[in-house]
């Protein structure tokens, strides 16, 4: 019987353990795999001779906010995380029908070998974490985008195993997304349907520094706030107009915010269209509502602006194991946000659009 969908978070994450490096990299590589050192008070991960804390707030699921660490022990973490079997277990919790998943990510590395094999080896775990419920387990893949071929290679390779789109940077490593290059790159994921997206940290705005609270709590802001520059730089490069059939998401960046940066691009275009010579022959606005998906875990006002926004183009999402998830009481977050809303319009931001975009069926 096909699973019936009803709530779907649109953005989720994995936290795989440290150790499955040594399973997925290949051959010699392998030896170089991350190692985790375990103390009383917290785990280490050690890797090309760094000693790094295990952080904790990507596994703060279920704790309350004045139980929040920084760093602490994998034990304390939920396996969800990177147990399959104790995911679907949480997502009854919850209510959850399907995930679409992001986190872990290849290895931060100055060698380009072990760089590019591990986008493939999490990948190919990712993959095989999804199998353990794939109606309900959807995996986005990372790209190496140092090589364009190395990075087509991996898309088909993802679209292949069963993943259901690519994350890619705010900007390749060497020059613009709207280079001719590059317009492969988008007709490949044309082709495989498979839609581009944008998570905050890795594609837009600032990733959260922990030297101070001050720092930490504004940047945590601005993560959201700086996602408008990807958006509008692959709405005003026309790669957007070229592509009619790509989508991109914006990821964790919230949805409110759109409704100011709609009107605003708009305004910017018909007053400095001419001189720029833009190439655009629609305002920004309709390739935006075409084409531009965005997620929110806590954004009453993208409720209220759904329809500057577009119905369409929002998505919710939960953020499990995050510590921004309100697991295990989405279902509650949900009928707050949404109070008042019409059922056929709630529908398609709590799961339709999810659904219909990453051919969740």
């Amino acid at each position: 019987m096909a699973q019936e969908y009803r709530i779907i978070s649109a953005d989720s994450h994995v936290n795989p353990r440290p150790t499955f490096w040594r399973d997925y990299l290949p051959g010699k590589l392998a030896e170089r795999a991350p190692q985790v050192e375990e103390t009383d008070e917290q785990d280490f991960i050690l890797f090309e001779g760094n000693r790094t804390p295990y952080i904790m707030l990507s596994s703060l699921a279920g704790k309350k906010a004045e139980d929040f660490k920084f760093t602490g022990k994998m034990s304390d973490a939920r396996p969800g995380g990177w147990d399959p079997h104790e995911r679907t277990k949480d997502q009854d919790i919850d209510g959850i029908d399907a995930e679409v998943l992001y986190g872990g990510g290849p290895l931060r590395t100055e060698n380009r070998e072990l760089a590019v094999a591990s986008h493939r080896a999490y990948n190919e775990w990712l993959a095989d974490f999804c199998k353990g419920a794939p109606e309900r387990l959807l995996g986005i893949a990372y790209v190496p985008m140092w090589d364009l071929e190395e990075a087509l290679d991996e898309v088909r390779h993802a679209a292949k195993i069963g993943l259901r789109g690519v994350l890619i940077p705010a900007a390749p490593p060497e020059g613009e997304f709207a280079d001719p290059k590059y317009e492969v790159f988008w007709n490949t994921l044309e082709e495989l349907n498979m839609p581009a997206n944008l998570h905050v940290g890795f594609s837009g705005g600032r990733t959260p520094r922990f030297d101070n609270s001050t720092h930490f709590l504004s940047d945590m802001l601005m993560s959201k706030l700086g996602m408008a520059e990807p958006v509008a730089n692959m709405i005003f490069s026309g790669i957007l107009a070229r592509h009619p059939k790509l989508k991109v998401v914006e990821v964790e960046g919230g949805v409110g915010w759109c409704a100011f940066a709609i009107q605003y691009m708009d305004h910017v275009w018909e007053k400095h269209r001419y001189w720029t010579k833009s190439d655009l022959t629609e305002p920004p606005s309709f390739y935006f509502h075409r084409q531009i998906r965005g997620t929110f875990v806590d954004d009453p006002v993208a409720v209220n602006e759904r329809h500057t926004i577009g119905v369409e183009s929002i998505m919710w999402s939960s953020d499990y194991p995050h510590s921004e998830t309100p697991w295990p009481n989405s279902r509650q977050s949900i009928a707050k946000h949404f109070a008042g809303v019409p059922e056929d319009e709630t529908f398609k931001m709590i799961c339709g659009n999810a659904q219909r975009l990453y051919n969740i069926y």
